[in-house]
């Protein structure tokens, strides 16, 4: 069976982009800077901050494109992006943060809202779950919030998530299992699970 003609494009284009062309760097990361910046938003918790990781990664990608050594793409440039978003993190240590009611209460509702529901009640009830499942994966540590951003969100394999996460396979699987609970004790606890 012939490879995908998406796949046969991006291994072209790394080719290529370690042979100093652009233009091919350029359309890898057409192809990935929403699953990037996706990635970064949902481990910061701040657009400009993902922006920010999120050119940090690319320029850090573009920069290494020769050290690639095959596999996945997407799970190399993702790696990149947490270890940038890592460095964000340590960087807002060293200066105050905005907290997650601030951010609310200023765009006037949780960004992530499905405000295109019909059935009031049925909104209401769907910015609560969301915005407590928010609060939730902003309290997990770390390491489990971006586990479950990477497979529960994004939609990575959980092979993809430990190239992702530099970690072994297990490590995922047991990150995922207790942050799951974590979310689903924060659910029961606000009645937004039944």
């Amino acid at each position: 069976m012939a490879e995908p003609l998406v796949q046969i494009d991006e291994v072209r284009w790394v080719r290529d982009a370690q042979q100093g062309n652009v233009e091919a760097f350029n359309n890898l990361v057409e192809r990935y800077q929403t699953y990037v910046f996706s990635v970064a938003y949902r481990t910061l918790g701040n657009p400009d901050d993902a922006a920010d990781a999120v050119q940090d990664a690319f320029l850090s990608a573009f920069r290494a494109i020769g050290d690639f050594r095959g596999g996945s793409f997407k799970s190399w440039v993702t790696r990149i992006v947490v270890n940038a978003c890592y460095d964000a993190r340590r960087a807002a240590r060293r200066r105050p943060a905005t907290s997650m009611e601030a951010i609310i209460e200023e765009a006037g509702e949780a960004p992530w809202a499905d405000t295109s529901a019909e059935d009031p009640e049925g909104l209401a009830l769907s910015r609560a779950a969301l915005a407590t499942i928010e609060v939730a994966l902003s309290e997990l540590p770390k390491e489990q919030r971006l586990a479950v951003v990477l497979v529960d969100v994004e939609g990575l394999t959980y092979e993809e998530a430990a190239v992702a996460m530099d970690c072994a396979l297990g490590t995922v699987r047991s990150r995922l299992a207790r942050a799951r609970a974590r979310l689903r004790d924060a659910l029961l606890a606000t009645g937004n699970l039944s």
